[in-house]
């Protein structure tokens, strides 16, 4: 809607079809400009790659892409939650590598892929609720300066939402682990748009 070109993936090309049909008719005011591939095709197409899967699905998608993640931004909205494993949404599950992200981080290792963690506060709720604005933030955290203002532009397109560097990778160790608290806030209140937002910070009023 904001008139940035959208590849959407999966891991069969007739599900990500199916999605964009489904976008273009809910959204039929709107001229979008999105077309839909198998995952390893619209990682080679796209300039910025934003992984949205559950954790047991993380490892190996990250995996069939490798190849076509050489120096491109990778903004991974994995969190590691207990329902990978049976348990419960509001429980976290702790990782070797300390974070979803730093996992994939992991995987790329040699690449040049600049990670960052990003959208794991967001609800879908909130995200499919187009085109009203989002009252939450987004948290990022990532290695790379630049590909952390890149990724901004971009996620700031969404109306409502405000970006904040939170800071290096290793922060989405913090980041992560705010979902299973916002799940949680939504099932005890009966809500769907739990959210996050930053107040304080004299940077952040700047616009």
């Amino acid at each position: 809607m904001a008139g940035v070109e959208v590849i959407v993936g999966s891991r069969k090309e007739e599900k990500a079809l199916d999605v964009v049909a489904k976008a273009k008719e809910d959204l039929a005011d709107y001229d979008l400009n999105m077309v839909g591939m198998a995952n390893e095709d619209a990682a080679k197409a796209g300039d910025v790659l934003i992984l949205t899967v559950p954790l047991a699905a993380q490892k190996p998608t990250v995996e069939g892409i490798k190849e076509f993640c050489t120096d491109k931004i990778v903004m991974d909205a994995t969190v590691p939650l207990e329902t990978a494993i049976g348990g419960k949404p509001f429980r976290f599950v702790d990782l070797m590598e300390g974070s979803a992200a730093e996992r994939t981080a992991k995987i790329l290792e040699g690449t040049g892929a600049k990670v960052i963690c990003a959208f794991c506060n967001i609800s879908n709720s909130h995200l499919s609720n187009i085109p009203e604005e989002i009252d939450c933030d987004c948290l990022i955290a990532g290695d790379d300066k630049e590909a952390k203002e890149i990724a901004a532009e971009i996620i700031d397109k969404i109306p409502g939402i405000k970006t904040i560097d939170t800071g290096i990778l290793e922060k989405a160790r913090i980041i992560e682990k705010i979902t299973p608290l916002l799940i949680g806030l939504n099932i005890k209140y009966k809500s769907h748009y739990g959210g996050l937002r930053i107040t304080g910070i004299p940077a952040l009023d700047k616009d």
